[in-house]
């Protein structure tokens, strides 16, 4: 029997009994389809991730900060010390209640004299009540503080100027409407008014022009602003008192563009020594990809589960489909037919049934999740413009369908060598 019978015989084969094939390839299919749509999740994050730092354009800048000291959770309270203590802040650069050591003009110059890295520069965090329209309305408004080194993803306008002594500002698109623009465009070079409050309770107002509108992104939360307007809106805020002593909670500092990624791992680690934590801005968002990956891990895991439950049921189909046709295996063996084309009939009838329910469940879920990505673009994430929650990408469905194959493959091994052993003078005699 050539290689094409033995094919065209097992796919005959396979549908002799339709229900029982039809629940083992149903059980294949919920593997399948799990599997595809957790690979899609995890593809569409990470392309949404890549897309990000990539737009940012940041990729030689370190956000750096005093590390903070790690105690038991039994050591109890902390004693107090003026020269290390920090202060409490619910700024963004980290959750409410987080302790943040300042740093001090020392600190900038000690991390900026360290090998490798180029420049450094602190940022002075401002807390703007609103921002205003020609009209008067008034909205909640808040700056992203490290938008001056980072590259924003416009839909409108050009980038910030750090060197301008015009106060500049980057719009988030979200504002746009409501501040009483036609479109994004049409916001671009207009005067905004910003309030502030200064330590003393006195309300200040700062204007700005608009050059740029940016969408909406994981980092991208808040207005953009230069230097200069973050300079008039700190002196607002400062409420005209200057103290000798100066402490910034942040600082930005420049590195080698050229160091290769173990290079930038020990500037970390020169760093770390020193008392100071610097993360990347992939860092950020490494950590969010992280928690991501876990999730796909986890539900991946339930797929795998679901298709080893689907091995057993390949190995019963086959078991009993030996077991019906023994006289039938003892004909073809007392006609010629070797043991070992006997083995690969009953193999091929294993990868077929794993054929139809991966690319079933493969072809299901690339149809669904295809929706389902569509109605969450615009809606549920609509926030997040260029975020395709499920990715098919062609070589992971491609992957799946194999792997389910192999798996089949291998479930078939044992009722295809119990075939193969048959005795065809015994199998003739079956009853």
């Amino acid at each position: 029997m050539r290689a094409k019978d033995l094919i065209a015989t097992a796919i005959s084969n396979t549908f002799r009994s339709k229900l029982r094939t039809t629940l083992t390839v149903l059980a294949i299919f919920v593997g399948a389809f799990t599997l595809t749509l957790t690979n899609a999740v995890g593809a569409g994050v990470s392309q949404y991730v890549d897309a990000q730092v990539g737009t940012l354009g940041a990729a030689d800048v370190f956000i750096v900060t005093q590390k903070q000291a790690q105690g038991a959770a039994t050591d109890g309270p902390v004693k107090y010390d003026p020269a290390t203590s920090g202060t409490n802040t619910s700024s963004s650069n980290g959750p409410p209640g987080t302790t943040i050591k300042a740093l001090a003009e020392s600190d900038l110059t000690t991390i900026g004299a360290t090998a490798g890295i180029v420049s450094v520069d602190p940022v002075r965090m401002v807390t703007p009540d609103y921002v205003q329209n020609a009209n008067g309305d008034q909205y909640e408004f808040s700056i992203n503080a490290t938008s001056a080194v980072t590259t924003a993803d416009l839909s409108a306008g050009k980038q910030l100027d750090g060197g301008s002594a015009e106060a500049q500002l980057m719009l988030p698109d979200s504002f746009v409407t409501p501040l009483g623009f036609s479109s994004d465009a049409d916001a671009v070079g207009k005067t905004v008014s910003i309030g502030i409050t200064d330590i003393l309770g006195t309300q200040h107002v700062v204007d700005a022009t608009v050059v740029g509108v940016a969408l909406e992104s994981l980092l991208a939360t808040g207005a953009g602003a230069n230097a200069a307007l973050i300079t008039q809106l700190a002196d607002a805020q400062s409420g005209g008192i200057t103290s000798s002593v100066k402490s910034y909670g942040v600082a930005i500092a420049h590195f080698d563009p050229t160091l290769s990624t173990d290079g930038i791992t020990a500037l970390k680690a020169d760093l770390d020594s020193m008392g100071y934590t610097a993360n990347t801005i992939a860092d950020q968002l490494g950590a969010v990809q992280t928690v991501i990956n876990g999730i796909v891990g986890v539900l991946n895991a339930f797929a795998v589960i679901a298709l080893i439950a689907a091995a057993f049921g390949i190995i019963n189909t086959l078991l009993m489909s030996v077991q019906e046709r023994t006289r039938e295996i003892g004909l073809m063996k007392a006609m010629g037919m070797s043991g070992g084309k006997v083995y690969t009939l009953f193999s091929l009838e294993a990868i077929v049934i794993g054929f139809l329910g991966s690319a079933i469940g493969a072809g299901v879920a690339i149809g669904l999740g295809s929706i389902l990505s569509s109605v969450l673009a615009n809606g549920f994430l609509s926030g997040l413009p260029g975020l395709n929650i499920l990715l098919f990408e062609p070589a992971s469905t491609a992957f799946v369908i194999l792997l389910v194959m192999l798996i089949a493959f291998l479930s078939g091994t044992l009722p295809a060598q119990r075939a193969a052993r048959q005795n065809p003078i015994e199998s003739l005699r079956y009853e």
